[in-house]
């Protein structure tokens, strides 16, 4: 039996469950500014309210953008270090993936891209199948120079053009999907970041913390 976390924080804070790819849970915390606030607490609660512990983990998948720096870096080292700490596998995909595996699986016949916000007037995107597989991309640049086709993603909307698919990314997908490509944990910023790394982690992503919360069990719904 597989009990898989997902994870992404490449635009807001989205947490996801799946048992046996079968999902479980998908919740979010809807703010761009609040990451390393709200993920571990949303974490506990999708776990909590599941009625699932910690050590029946399996893997976590996680979101490796790409995204703004410092979302990213909370969502993948939260990912990396709970993964260590249950000695169970870390898997990292590209978060615009699992927008397409949304759209595809809803009988698209032709080609589409899924967009993020990049900030500095900017966007990430990727062209995809009708399948959902992943032809080109992830690329950042100006919104008026994204391929001229259907668009889903979070950030499509500054395009300026229609957007005909899902605009969230859905945290139970990704954990509940085996089928992603893995794109390893390293995570995909595209350009220069804006912040550097601190010196010292945040207590909300210390790995005391994160063996705390595993050796807890999960609260009754």
């Amino acid at each position: 039996m597989s009990v898989v976390l997902g994870i992404d924080t490449a635009t807001d804070v989205r947490v996801g469950l799946a048992r046996d790819g079968s999902v479980l849970a998908s919740e979010a915390f809807e703010s761009t500014r609040a990451h390393a606030e709200q993920l571990l607490p949303l974490v506990q609660q999708v776990m909590a309210t599941s009625g699932v512990a910690f050590s029946e983990l399996t893997a976590v998948h996680v979101g490796v953008g790409p995204g703004p720096f410092t979302g990213l870096r909370v969502g993948v080292a939260a990912a990396i270090t709970l993964a260590e700490v249950l000695g169970i596998e870390v898997r990292g995909v590209c978060s615009l993936d699992v927008v397409a595996a949304q759209w595809a699986g809803t009988g698209l016949s032709d080609e589409f891209v899924v967009v993020a916000d990049a900030r500095r007037s900017e966007v990430y995107w990727a062209r995809y199948s009708a399948d959902g597989i992943r032809r080109e991309g992830p690329f950042v640049s100006a919104p008026g120079e994204v391929p001229d086709l259907a668009l889903a993603g979070p950030g499509a909307q500054l395009t300026g053009r229609p957007v005909g698919g899902p605009a969230l990314i859905d945290a139970g997908l990704l954990a509940a999907s085996d089928a992603l490509p893995a794109v390893g944990t390293e995570p995909l910023y595209l350009r220069r970041p804006d912040a550097t790394v601190p010196t010292t982690r945040k207590s909300t992503l210390a790995q005391p913390r994160i063996a705390m919360m595993v050796a807890e069990p999960p609260e009754a719904p």
